[in-house]
């Protein structure tokens, strides 16, 4: 598919993080030069020890390094850095689909979109393995039950954003976990979003994932629990607030009983523990409340943010 003419002014940045990727970035890069002929790849390395720069550059790419190690790290960098209309994020490991680019950007262009996930498909067992594929609708499942939009491939590497998306986008990962990141910043502040299937394919022979399945799966983890809290605040502390008036009652019902068949109140540190233990489910609910005052400002000051740069479909975009 090629890119509909209406949609050929656009300045167009294909965004290419890159570790020890050698084998496969001249392929990358020319894949997406070919996609998307009147685009710009910016490769960046992250300390790469192999000949990743240099291939990268015979290809035609701009390369950038990022020192710090981490590809959440090497993002934040890229979306500082680079002025464009429209993003296109892929990993440098060939595994995507690059003819797609096209119908992604139309798809962002033409219905006004933010953010287009390439939604991986593939019948090989080898290129998404059963782990990761258990792993990526596990973590899909929490993040759409905490922030409540549905997606089908919260973990895909394969994008296309809007130059607001990327200037307004925080960017406090380090890892892999920004992928997590970036789809609840979408989420949180409403954005429209689209998912496209898009082929995905297993790693040339020679070529290493970077991904730990259990590590980095429990980093994502964390990430949505760190983010529920900063994002909604008033749930995830009312939840402790519930836990604690469950523990501090299942306690005191027996106290309860005693006292009404004797009028005594014989284990008074069972007493004193369910004192405790409410007291702390309220200043739990106390800082619910308090938080999601604070962060339901600091949305609307990032939504405005966001609204401030207009979109690459409309007059003026450049």
């Amino acid at each position: 598919m090629q890119l509909e003419e209406m949609h050929l002014d656009l300045r167009i940045a294909v965004l290419v993080p890159c570790h020890n990727e050698a084998l496969t970035i001249t392929s990358v890069v020319k894949a997406f030069q070919r996609a998307l002929p009147n685009s710009t790849v910016f490769v960046f390395d992250n300390n790469s020890s192999d000949d990743t720069i240099l291939r990268a550059q015979e290809a035609g790419a701009i390369v950038n390094s990022v020192r710090e190690q981490g590809k959440g790290n090497v993002i934040r960098r890229m979306f500082a850095d680079i002025n464009a209309d429209v993003y296109v994020l892929v990993d440098g490991d060939d595994t995507y689909d690059a003819s797609a680019a096209p119908l992604l950007v139309n798809e962002l262009a033409t219905k006004g979109l933010d953010m287009v996930v390439g939604c991986r498909l593939t019948d090989d067992q080898a290129a998404y393995r059963a782990g990761h594929r258990f792993g990526n609708k596990l973590l899909t499942s929490c993040v759409t039950t905490l922030f409540g939009r549905p997606l089908r491939d919260m973990l895909s590497g394969y994008r296309v954003f809007s130059r607001r998306f990327v200037k307004s986008f925080p960017a406090h990962a380090s890892g892999f976990e920004t992928e997590t990141e970036l789809t609840i910043h979408a989420m949180e502040l409403r954005m429209p979003v689209a998912e496209i299937n898009t082929k995905y394919r297993a790693r040339p022979a020679g070529s290493a994932s970077k991904l730990n399945t259990y590590r980095d799966g429990l980093r994502i983890l964390l990430t949505i629990i760190r983010l529920f809290k900063a994002e909604k605040p008033l749930p995830f502390f009312a939840s402790g607030f519930v836990a604690c008036t469950v523990i501090a009652v299942a306690l005191a019902l027996p106290l309860l009983a005693t006292y009404i068949q004797t009028g005594l109140v014989p284990r008074f540190p069972t007493a004193i523990l369910c004192a405790s233990t409410m007291l702390f489910g309220m200043l739990l609910l106390s800082c619910g409340l308090v938080l999601d005052t604070v962060t339901r400002g600091r949305t609307e000051m990032r939504r405005l943010a966001y609204l401030s740069i207009p979109g690459p479909w409309m007059t003026g975009a450049k």
